[in-house]
């Protein structure tokens, strides 16, 4: 089955944040070589967009991690894991065109292909919290059809 555009992109910033964890520099260039063969100015920006986000808000997006994995260390947690983590709570809380139960589900997916097979449901979990709360706080930005998962107001009879 061919992978999503999307899901690609995904794994391509998976890629540049793995490498850039280990290198602690180089991001520009890191990036520019592995998106060489993305040829979609559209597609380069959501992936430039994704990694920048997680690069800017490092420190943010552990706090929100080690809050809900509160027994773990999270040098204990696989760094393919924390990184996909992190991926996701970008797109939920700074990517308004994604629906959340989109980038939850395609971290996941990734997760199966990259690293263990208990990956998947570790994630979910904590992204699923994380989305719960951001709900809660009036954190989550989402817009548009098939974005928020609050049902329609029902109809008054005076419309």
């Amino acid at each position: 089955m061919k992978k999503s555009n999307r899901r690609e992109l995904r794994e391509k910033a998976l890629q540049v944040l793995y490498a850039y964890e280990f290198n602690g520099e180089g991001l520009t260039s890191l990036t520019d070589g592995i998106l060489t063969d993305v040829n979609s100015p559209t597609d380069k920006q959501f992936a430039k967009s994704l990694i920048d986000r997680v690069v800017a808000n490092q420190k943010q997006l552990e706090e929100m991690i080690k809050e809900k994995v509160e027994n773990w260390e999270m040098e204990r947690i696989a760094l393919i894991d924390r990184i996909l983590l992190k991926i996701g709570i970008v797109e939920i809380l700074y990517f308004p065109d994604i629906p959340p139960k989109v980038s939850i589900n395609e971290v996941i997916e990734i997760a199966k292909d990259y690293s263990t097979s208990n990956s998947g449901k570790f994630i979910n979990g904590i992204l699923d919290a994380i989305l719960t709360e951001a709900k809660k706080d009036g954190r989550l930005n989402k817009s548009g059809r098939g974005l928020i998962e609050e049902s329609l107001p029902k109809k008054s009879d005076e419309d």
